[in-house]
């Protein structure tokens, strides 16, 4: 009889230990090799556990119980063998059906439906009040405006509330957070108390780049195979406006100002887990078609939980699209150990003054939360500003403060 251990693998430097979230095995259960076992929780992600040879399998640890990195957590018994699913049988061939006449049963009569007048219909949409529920006073059972209301005060709200409603047991539930979530929630505190930071707010008229999207989308899809969003123009005018900006860019480490020549963008996407931050590597070197397949990829490794931890440290920058849940405004709260982030939100339509006259604009709200121990309140308001006119003017992502002729001119 061989065993095989599985220990606890390290999900990255300076953790030392994790909790098991789950398992997805029982014990005693027979395995093939590379089977997913369980999962394991630590401060900065979930990561798989795999079987890492075939057997039965003996679990060392309980769900939710804290381990080292290292541990064995498993012990694989290789001289037992999963069972080999076999092809199924085709069905046998059904047999003739007996020639022999029989009489097909009679339909039920179908239920009279109720009738009601067509100011009572109306009343019964707006209530929301099914037809059936109410008798009818008028002519052969029609239902009358007075029959509705009277309905409607004998309670018909109040009824459909205890009937429709998503609690009323004031039962509790309790669950252990996540090794995930209980960092989070420090890093998030730590922010508000170690960092000096403010917020500060613009609104970006988005009528140009929604043209140049719907002028473009069907043919940039089809030439670079992914669908041509915001985020991109968004992401290409932050890593132009960090490089005008540095400071916004940087980040404190001790005594020391660090400062990039590279821009590395966080990408906040939702997850079965809850907000992931992955991140884009040199963003500022990518075309539009590199971002948006960069941020596909990386949303949907969030979404299957196969994201490393490689691929969510290191940012520079993040950006957070809240606009996509219906959010018009918000002060996003910092990344850290970056210093600073930048808040998206929803589009919606508002009348604006263009060139003395009043038109009707979509404008997004945008915000950008910094630290102030290293980024002034001039460099905060130029970034966000800079970010704003290239959104309204997507030339200049391309040629900068200049206009295209001087570009042509070499001017």
């Amino acid at each position: 009889m061989a065993i095989v251990d599985i220990k606890v693998p390290s999900p990255g430097e300076s953790i030392s230990e994790v909790r098991i979230a789950r398992w997805l095995v029982k014990d005693g259960d027979v395995v093939g090799k590379d089977q997913v076992l369980g999962e394991i929780d630590s401060d900065k992600a979930t990561l798989e556990l795999s079987a890492e040879a075939e057997g039965k399998v003996q679990l060392m640890a309980k769900e939710d119980q804290t381990v080292n990195v290292g541990d064995v957590v498993v012990k694989v018994d290789t001289s037992f063998k999963a069972e080999k699913k076999e092809k199924a049988a085709a069905p046998a061939a059904a047999a003739p059906a007996p020639a022999a006449k029989t009489e097909a049963p009679k339909a039920a009569p179908a239920p009279t439906a109720a009738h009601a007048t067509p100011v009572a219909k109306a009343m019964l949409d707006d209530k929301g009040v099914s037809a059936d529920k109410v008798k009818g006073s008028g002519p052969n059972g029609r239902i009358t405006k007075s029959d509705v209301a009277a309905y409607v005060a004998g309670g018909v709200n109040a009824g459909a509330i205890a009937l429709n409603g998503w609690g009323g047991s004031r039962n509790l539930n309790r669950q252990k957070m996540t090794t995930l979530r209980k960092k989070v929630a420090e890093r998030l505190v730590a922010v508000k108390n170690q960092t000096a930071m403010l917020t500060t707010f613009n609104e970006v008229d988005m009528h140009a780049v929604m043209a140049l999207r719907d002028k473009y989308k069907d043919k940039f899809k089809e030439t670079h195979g992914v669908n041509l969003g915001f985020m991109s123009f968004f992401t290409k005018a932050v890593t132009e406006a960090l490089r005008l900006f540095p400071a916004v860019n940087g980040q404190i480490d001790g005594e020391e100002l660090v400062m990039h020549d590279y821009a590395d963008i966080g990408i906040a996407v939702s997850s079965p887990k809850g907000l992931m931050v992955p991140v884009l590597r040199n963003a500022e070197k990518m075309s539009l078609a590199e971002i948006e397949a960069g941020i596909k990829a990386l949303a949907v490794k969030a979404r299957d939980g196969k994201l490393s931890i490689d691929e969510m440290t290191g940012g520079t920058f993040t950006i957070t699209n809240g606009g996509v849940f219906g959010s018009m405004l918000s002060t996003p709260i910092i990344n850290p150990p970056q210093s600073a982030i930048l808040g998206m939100h929803n589009i919606v339509e508002r009348p604006v003054a263009v060139n003395g006259q009043v038109v009707i604009r979509p404008v997004m709200y945008v915000a950008l939360s910094y630290d102030h121990r290293i980024i002034d309140g001039k460099e905060s308001v130029s970034f966000l500003m800079a970010v704003k006119q290239m959104i309204e003017n997507p030339d200049k992502m391309v040629f900068g403060n200049r206009e295209p002729g001087e570009v042509l001119l070499g001017l």
